[in-house]
């Protein structure tokens, strides 16, 4: 049986798994896809916990800003940010630029 901790976090990877490549998002816009707006953090707890999930792609994953906040928990010292740039993103000081073009938003691009 799986808790809705796990439910959660599994509706989060299905989000995550859909945006493209060379595209980001958000950890609150994908708490609003959800349906569930004030749970941003979970969000962010998910994708620290999605790193045994091989097809999840969470350097997708930016804060509202762009910010790469979860680039610690990932192996190395800038492999967050080396996996966007591989995809044609710039990045500058941790940070995504140009992020209203490269904005993917699941409230959008998804149906419910």
């Amino acid at each position: 049986m799986t808790s809705s901790k796990d439910d959660f976090f599994n509706k989060v990877y299905d989000v995550v798994r859909q945006i493209p490549v060379g595209r980001v998002t958000s950890y609150g816009a994908i708490a609003r896809f959800l349906g569930a707006p004030r749970s941003s953090r979970v969000v962010g707890y998910a994708m620290n916990s999605s790193h045994t999930q091989d097809d999840v792609p969470a350097q997708r994953v930016v804060n509202r800003n762009g910010v790469l906040t979860g680039k610690h928990h990932f192996p190395g010292t800038n492999l967050m940010q080396q996996l966007l740039e591989n995809e044609g993103l710039d990045i500058i000081d941790d940070q995504v630029q140009n992020l209203d073009a490269v904005f993917w938003d699941p409230n959008i691009e998804l149906e419910r």
